[in-house]
């Protein structure tokens, strides 16, 4: 998977479509250019020349159809998406996140958005939609493979994640109605990386001595778990087990320890973690991991799972809302392509998840909320990532 990772990042650098940095305005483009929807009336009003932040009809089309545009290598985007894919199902978060990096930063997306930014503003928000949509459609698909190969191994509380996905669908559909269409890129990468940063913050508490004590059980489970793997059908057999459940209390148990929730908080918390994460354009599984293992109290091992099932959901409502209501333009060549890489590393990241240790699942996570977090907080808010990005 980090092999992949790196290859994507190495070939990504020629992917980014390169424009010359001198303007030449020459009045607006006043043609859709053949690009359907909102995007194709913003660009008919766009400064026409061949400089940054304009729109040169004779140029070669790129992202979304548009002259100009980056024009992403396929091998990039397959080989990213199968990181994407793969990290989403070992740790039930980070697909949306790792997939909004591949779009902005990896096939140079952002930085073609972000040229907008002054000389074609509704340009810039619609093509900011855009990127926040494909990123969950990498989600939608690698929380859909997940979830059934985690249901199979009986490490998902599917009482739980339908919870949370109730209370999400309300919140995946209100967030795109009413900011479709108004949030800047620069906003966005702000917004995004300082949620991620903070998740983040919360996740690293809990790998110290004195987060891991508040988890008794969790811990207890976990070891359990550990014990059990490479013993045949012993996996299967201590995994989640419904006990009895009523609208106020679901129990389960999970390596012989009993766990219990009030449906009502997964639902009220679905329905702000479904918010946030749409409106930063992801999958939303770094906020339901965190809400998981600190408020609930769960073991990691059965975290992604169910944490895989609420981002399904939550990405069903949010992407229809974004397609439906806000009238957010789809690369579907770029997405398709991304698709097929997210399916395998889906597969991948359930199988080798279990010989990871519980609190090493957990510092991978906290590893990439910082850095990713910083970077992204800090060139969104103040201009200039504070790290390599």
């Amino acid at each position: 998977m980090l092999s992949s990772l790196l290859v994507a990042l190495v070939l990504g650098a020629g992917g980014v479509g390169a424009q010359t940095p001198a303007p030449q305005a020459a009045g607006k483009v006043g043609d859709t250019l053949g690009v359907p929807g909102k995007i194709g009336k913003a660009i008919a009003e766009a400064p026409l020349g061949t400089g940054k932040g304009q729109i040169d009809p004779g140029a070669p089309r790129g992202w979304l159809g548009i002259p100009g545009a980056p024009q992403v290598n396929p091998v990039v985007t397959f080989l990213w998406a199968v990181w994407v894919g793969w990290i989403f199902a070992t740790v039930g978060a980070f697909g949306g996140v790792m997939a909004g990096v591949g779009h902005v930063t990896v096939y140079g997306l952002g930085a073609y958005t972000a040229a907008f930014k002054e000389t074609a503003p509704t340009l810039n928000r619609l093509l900011t939609d855009s990127i926040r949509v494909s990123n969950q459609f990498l989600a939608l698909l690698s929380s859909l493979v997940s979830s059934v190969n985690y249901y199979r191994m009986r490490r998902l509380v599917w009482p739980l994640g339908l919870a949370l996905g109730a209370g999400s669908i309300l919140g995946a559909i209100l967030v795109p109605w009413l900011s479709g269409g108004k949030v800047t890129l620069s906003q966005y990468q702000g917004w995004f990386g300082l949620f991620v940063l903070l998740v983040g913050i919360i996740l690293l508490y809990e790998t110290t001595p004195r987060g891991q004590a508040r988890r008794k059980a969790a811990s207890e489970a976990a070891r359990a778990f550990e014990k059990a793997i490479g013993e045949k059908g012993a996996e299967t057999a201590q995994g989640v087990k419904v006990t009895r459940w009523n609208p106020s209390r679901v129990h389960f148990t999970f390596c012989g320890v009993e766990f219990s929730f009030n449906p009502l908080w997964p639902v009220l918390g679905g329905f702000v973690i479904a918010a946030i994460s749409s409106f930063i354009g992801a999958g939303g599984g770094f906020l339901y991991v965190p809400f998981l293992t600190s408020i609930v109290g769960l073991p990691m091992f059965i975290v992604a799972g169910t944490s895989a099932l609420t981002v399904f959901i939550s990405m069903v409502s949010s992407i229809t809302a974004y397609i439906k209501i806000a009238g957010a333009g789809i690369d579907w060549l770029l997405v398709g392509t991304q698709l097929v890489g997210v399916f395998v590393g889906s597969l991948i990241g359930p199988r080798t998840q279990k010989y990871i240790p519980d609190v090493w699942l957990k510092r991978l996570f906290v590893l990439l909320a910082f850095y990713v977090g910083l970077g992204y907080f800090s060139k969104g808010f103040f201009g200039r990532a504070w790290v390599p990005m």
